[in-house]
Order: structure tokens, then C-alpha cells, then sequence
């Protein structure tokens, strides 16, 4: 039976059950159940450790799927991420989030640790496969027509950015870790702004994220294991190799025109910088010239030496053209999306590990739970701030709300481009999913219980 697309209307939450740990004994697990309540579920669990007045707990109804522990994660691929290639070969943006608590089974379900086998790749080696399984289509497609597809323009692969977000930097995991800067700029959007290069003549270039454009899966897995092994980890409330990061994931369909276009913009910018200080310093030179002191200190005009104002003209008419340069390179740029065949350019897979979500349980801390410094306590509530950020994100989106409140964390600051993030044709708004990874260890019990609350306010905000 084919799987409906699980993010064509609101944002939809999925469930995944985590197996029991093998170090657990048999029937100390959380008993856990599924109920369809109109086109929703609901989750209720009980706990076995008191039989005669067990523990139970009953979600509301928010929740698109349950994924058993028995579903591997080809499973949940074909129900949350499978449906929604088609979208991406329309130049659509994607967006799919792992939330859960430490070793719940995030980062298993979105990069998966056996990378060989189809059936236990994460989401994102998953989705990376299918896409040059059909960018091969295309290209096929193409050379049957006779078209211009070996052209070194219409060459179609992966840029592939991985990137963790931790307090309020990023770090560019493809670039050796690299320190980035999460800024607005003036123009609104957010700009992830890598290492600044001095270059000759004054020249100044800042990189953003680093995209590697990769022609092939097996070039693409290679990358992305590249980046993770300089994730971030640390100890939790859970255990001592933590995710204590959010990774971020990205997958773009391009061209060598696209990226060539991209890099020329880089290289703009970079020019623009000495012409644009030497403007600015001419003009401060003329005018700091054209003054005189007075005895009281004070500056005023003087009439006999006025600011040399032809200087100051050719200065910024050398800044202008160096101006439009920089224009034409960026409509260069959107001129790779109007005049390319193929529509899926620049379509886009987002996928985002969410650091373990941390809820303090003093008994727990005290009795099993590796002790936490000052500084992993501070970046817990770091975590916690970020996940409450892009809750409420979420939900004021759902709401239609005037004002999103994307600057409430470095995170929902960093995601704030892919949820707004259209298809070429301007009518293709992207689409998101989260999975809750869940446990069912008793010990577990509380931290399972949040995340589902947690999942069930996005899922109730995401169907308004």
C-alpha cells in the first residue's frame, strides 16, 4: 500500500518506540499502546514496577504515526521521509526533526549507525540514495532527448552542509569545526558567517557554511560521516557520550552553474570590501581637512580648504561599479533557477538531530546518572531554551501568528531560512515533520513522559 506524503498539510509528529536495552531484564519495560481517535493518536503507557497501582499516563490525540520497536528504520523512512522526494524534485525544502531525551534514539533514526545496509541507513543517507537514484532518471531522461545534459552547467549532484549549533555559535563540520556567527542582517534574513580570509589587496572574504558538492552516493556518505565524527558530544543526565549539540543536515540538489554563481557573489563581496573602506576613508579625510579648530576647542568649516568633493565622487563611483558587481553576481544566482529545465534545482532536505532533551530528576541524578560540571548543567539549559524556542516557532506558525519568534535562540534563528524557505515557483511552501524518540525503560518514564507532551503541543499547534 503506498504511504500517504506525512507532511503535505500541517506539521505532522510521528513516534518512535526505542527497544528495550539488552542490559534490562525482560517485563521491567513500559507497556505502551496506540489508539486512533479520528485522523490523530493518542499514546498511553503504564508502568509495571507497582503492579498492584500501576503508573499510567494517556497523551491527547497529536500524533500521525507510532513506530513500534520492531520497525527498523526503512520503516519509518517510507512513512515520514519517502513521500516527500517528489516534493524535492520540485525545488520544495524539507524539514525533518529527531527530538527525545538522551539515548532515546535520535541520532540512530536520522544518521543510523550501519552504513552499508539500505535497512539501517538514517533518514538522511536514506533520502540522500533516493535523490541520485532519481537525479539518474532525470539525467537519463535528458539524454534520450538528445538535450544538453552533459553540459558542464546541467551536471546534477548533492551539496551537502553539516553544521552543529551549540550556545550561540555554529560550528562547520565540514570546515574542521570551524567557529560561525549567527547574525540578522539588515535585510532580515539570518546569515551564518563563517572564518574571515585576508586575501591580497585588502581583499577580505567571508565564507559562509561550506557546501561540498558531491556527484554520487557513495561520495555523499563519505561527507557526511566526515562531518559527524567532529560532532560535539559530552555527558548528559543520561550517559557520558551525549549528542550535546543540534546537528544540522542539509541536502541540495544543484548544478556547477549554481555553484559557480555562488562562489563568483563570495568573491564579489570580497572585492567590495577595500573600494568600500577607501571610500569611506577618503570622505572622512576631506571632511576632517575642510575644519578648523577653534580656541574653545570646537570644530567649524573653514572657507579656504572645502572638502575636495571630486576625490570623494570618484571614490564612490569606483565603489558603485564595484556595487552593481556584486548585484549582477546575485541575480546571477536566481537566474541559474529561472532559466535551468530541471525544477528540482535547489530543492532541499533539512535534517536536524536535536541535542537530548534534559529534564533533572534528583534521584536520578544522584543515584546511576555520570555527574555533570557547571559548564555541561549550562549547556543542558542552553538545550532546553532552544527546544522551547522551536516549539513556540512551530506553533505560531501553525497559528498564522503576525510575529514568529525566530530570535528567541541561535537555533530557531538557524532554521528560520528553511521554514521559510519556497519553491522556485514561489507557490511551493516548505514542508516539516518531527519523529519523538522514545524509551521504554521504567527508568526512563519521566523523560518519555515530557517528550511526548512536548511532541503533543507541536502536534496540536501544527493541525489548528
Amino acid at each position: 500500500m503506498a504511504v500517504q506524503d506525512p507532511v503535505a498539510g500541517p506539521f505532522q509528529v510521528f513516534v518512535r518506540w526505542r527497544p528495550l536495552p539488552a542490559s534490562e531484564l525482560p517485563g521491567t519495560e513500559l507497556q505502551h499502546s496506540a489508539t486512533q481517535q479520528d485522523s490523530k493518536l493518542s499514546v498511553s503507557f503504564s508502568s509495571s514496577a507497582n503492579p498492584g497501582r500501576p503508573e499510567t499516563w494517556k497523551s491527547g490525540a497529536s500524533y500521525t504515526h507510532v513506530f513500534t520497536a520492531a520497525d527498523d528504520n526503512s520503516v519509518v523512512y517510507e512513512h515520514v521521509v519517502a513521500a516527500t522526494l517528489a516534493h524535492i524534485l520540485k525545488g520544495v525544502t524539507c524539514n525533518f526533526f529527531a527530538y527525545g531525551h538522551s539515548g532515546s534514539g535520535k541520532t540512530h533514526t536520522i544518521i543510523g549507525y550501519d552504513y552499508e545496509r539500505d535497512q539501517r541507513l538514517g533518514l538522511c543517507l536514506a533520502a540522500a540514495r533516493d535523490v541520485f537514484h532519481a537525479l539518474d532518471r532525470i539525467i537519463e531522461f535528458d539524454m534520450n532527448r538528445q538535450a544538453d545534459s552533459k553540459s558542464r552547467g546541467e551536471e546534477l549532484g548533492v551539496a551537502v552542509r553539516m553544521y552543529e549549533v551549540r550556545g550561540r555559535y555554529a560550528y562547520d563540520l565540514l570546515n574542521n569545526g570551524a567557529e560561525c556567527h549567527v547574525r540578522e542582517g539588515p535585510d532580515g534574513r539570518t546569515h551564518i558567517r563563517g572564518q574571515t580570509e585576508m586575501l591580497e589587496n585588502g581583499r577580505v572574504r567571508v565564507r559562509p557554511i561550506a557546501a561540498k558538492p558531491c556527484f554520487s552516493f557513495e561520495e555523499t556518505r563519505a561527507t557526511i560521516l566526515d562531518g559527524l565524527a567532529k560532532r560535539k558530544t559530552g555527558s548528559s543526565s543520561v550517559h557520558e557520550e551525549s549528542s550535546r549539540t543540534h546537528a544540522v543536515v542539509e541536502l541540495e540538489v544543484v548544478n556547477k552553474t549554481l555553484l559557480e554563481a555562488r562562489d563568483a557573489v563570495i568573491e564579489r563581496e570580497s572585492e567590495l570590501v577595500p573600494v568600500g573602506k577607501r571610500a569611506t576613508d577618503i570622505y572622512l579625510e576631506e571632511q576632517m581637512a575642510s575644519l578648523i579648530r577653534n580656541s574653545d576647542g570646537t570644530y567649524m568649516p573653514n572657507p579656504e580648504c572645502p572638502p575636495n568633493q571630486t576625490r570623494i565622487d570618484a571614490a564612490e563611483a569606483e565603489k558603485k561599479l564595484y556595487q552593481d558587481r556584486l548585484v549582477a553576481a546575485e541575480e546571477a544566482v536566481v537566474a541559474c533557477f529561472a532559466t535551468t529545465r530541471h525544477a528540482c534545482l535547489g530543492g532541499k532536505f533539512v535534517f536536524v538531530d536535536l541535542a537530548g532533551s534534559e529534564y533533572f530528576d534528583q534521584n536520578q541524578q544522584a543515584s546511576t546518572a555520570p555527574r555533570q560540571t557547571m559548564q555541561e548543567q549550562k549547556q543542558g539549559r542552553q538545550i532546553n531554551t532552544d527546544l522551547f524556542a522551536l516549539k513556540e516557532v512551530i506553533r505560531a506558525r501553525a497559528q498564522n501568528q503576525s510575529r514568529i519568534p525566530y530570535r528567541a535562540s541561535p537555533l530557531t534563528m538557524v532554521l528560520r531560512s528553511h521554514f521559510e524557505a519556497r519553491g522556485t515557483s514561489q507557490e511551493k511552501p516548505s514542508r516539516s515533520a518531527m519523529i519523538l524518540t522514545v524509551s521504554s525503560e521504567e527508568a526512563m518514564m519521566a523523560a518519555t513522559r515530557n517528550t511526548l507532551k512536548y511532541g503533543g503541543l507541536v502536534g496540536l499547534a501544527g493541525g489548528e
